[in-house]
C-alpha cells in the first residue's frame, strides 16, 4: 500500500533517519519550516492518496479474482520501483537478515494486509467502510504497543482510543442488515489491520537499515510471489475480462499509489515535512467516505458521520499524546 504513518517523529532539527516505508536510512539534516503551505499541501494530499485506494480496490475486488489482481500488481509495481532504486542509486539489501526481514514486511504490510482487504470488499464489505477500518491502524498499534514496544499508554491516548474504535462499533452496528459492514467482512479487514500493525513492530524490533525504492522493491516483490499458491489454492487457474474500469483501477493503484506516493513520501522526508502526515492523519476516514460517496455512490448517513467524527478525534489524540 503506502508507507505507514506511525509514530513519526517532529523535532524542529533532525539528520533524517526516520522510517520511510519499511526503510531508514540517513539522508540529510533537514529543518521542517513551519507553516510552509507547500509541505501542507503535500502532506495533506499524501493523505488523500492513502485514503483513495479504497474505491478502485473495491472496483478491482468486483470485477476481477482479486488475489490474482495483487498477485499482478505487486509484481509490476516492483519492477517498477526496482528501476527507479537502480536510476536512484539506491542500495538493495545486502545480508541474509535483511532480506529475510524485508520479506516479512512484504508478506505482512502487502500480501496479508491487502489480501485480507480485498477479500473483505469482494464480498460485500463498502469501500468507505474499509477505508473507516483501515484509519484504525494507529489505534491498535497504541493498545499493543505499550506491552511490545515498552511505550507508555496515557490517559490521553487512552481517550483516544475509547474514542476511535468507539466510533467504528457505532458505525458498523448503524451498519447492521445493509450488508455494507457484515461481521465477517469487519473481521477480514480487521485482521488486514493487525497485519499491517504487525509489519510496523518488525520494523521497529528489527531496525533494518536499507534505501526506500529498493526495500519497497522488496517487499512487493515477496507479496506478489507469496500470494502466488495462496490465490491458485482459494480461486483456481487465473482469467480476467478485462474493462475500462479494471484497467484504470489497475492504473491509478500501481502508477499514483505504489509509485507515486513512495516518491512523495521522499519529496516530504527529505524536506523535512514527514512528520506533518501524522498531524493530518485524522482525515483519512473522512476522504476514504466522501470518495466512496462521490465515486461509488455509497450511502452515507447521519449516523456515520457522528462515527466519523469519533473516529477522527480518537486519531487525533492518540497521534498527539
Amino acid at each position: 500500500m503506502l508507507p505507514p504513518v506511525n509514530a513519526l517523529p517532529s523535532v524542529a532539527t533532525r539528520t533524517v533517519t526516520e522510517t520511510v516505508g519499511h526503510a531508514k536510512r540517513v539522508w540529510l539534516t533537514v529543518k521542517p519550516r513551519a507553516h510552509d503551505p507547500a509541505g501542507v499541501a503535500v502532506a495533506i494530499g499524501y493523505i488523500f492518496l492513502w485514503a483513495s485506494a479504497y474505491v478502485p480496490s473495491k472496483v478491482a475486488s468486483i470485477e476481477s479474482q482479486p488475489l490474482w489482481f495483487l498477485v499482478v500488481r505487486f509484481i509490476v509495481a516492483g519492477a517498477l520501483l526496482a528501476l527507479i532504486a537502480r536510476a536512484l542509486g539506491a542500495r538493495f539489501p545486502k545480508t541474509p537478515r535483511a532480506w529475510a526481514v524485508a520479506v516479512a514486511l512484504g508478506v505482512l504490510a502487502n500480501a496479508a494486509y491487502l489480501g485480507f482487504t480485498y477479500s473483505a470488499l469482494q464480498h460485500h464489505l463498502s469501500s468507505g467502510m474499509g477505508a473507516i477500518i483501515a484509519s484504525t491502524n494507529p489505534l491498535v498499534l497504541a493498545l499493543v504497543a505499550p506491552r511490545i514496544l515498552g511505550e507508555k499508554l496515557t490517559r490521553l491516548k487512552t481517550a483516544g482510543l475509547l474514542l476511535g474504535f468507539g466510533g467504528v462499533v457505532a458505525i458498523v452496528l448503524a451498519r447492521a442488515g445493509s450488508g455494507t459492514a457484515a461481521p465477517v467482512d469487519v473481521l477480514l479487514a480487521f485482521a488486514g489491520v493487525c497485519a499491517s500493525v504487525a509489519s510496523t513492530l518488525l520494523f521497529k524490533r528489527a531496525a533494518v537499515n536499507e534505501d526506500l525504492p529498493a526495500l519497497s522493491a522488496v517487499q512487493l516483490f515477496a507479496a506478489g510471489l507469496v500470494l502466488v499458491p495462496v490465490a491458485a489454492l482459494l480461486a483456481g487457474p487465473p482469467h480476467v475480462h478485462l474493462t475500462g474500469e479494471l484497467v484504470a483501477s489497475f492504473a491509478y493503484l500501481v502508477l499514483v499509489l505504489s509509485i507515486g506516493a513512495t516518491l512523495m513520501w521522499f519529496w516530504l522526508l527529505t524536506h523535512g515535512e514527514a512528520s506533518r502526515v501524522s498531524a493530518f492523519y485524522y482525515l483519512t476516514p473522512a476522504f476514504g467516505l466522501a470518495l466512496s460517496a462521490l465515486l461509488l455512490h455509497e450511502a452515507v448517513h447521519a449516523r456515520d458521520l457522528i462515527g466519523l467524527g469519533a473516529i477522527a478525534a480518537g486519531i487525533a489524540l492518540v497521534q498527539r499524546a
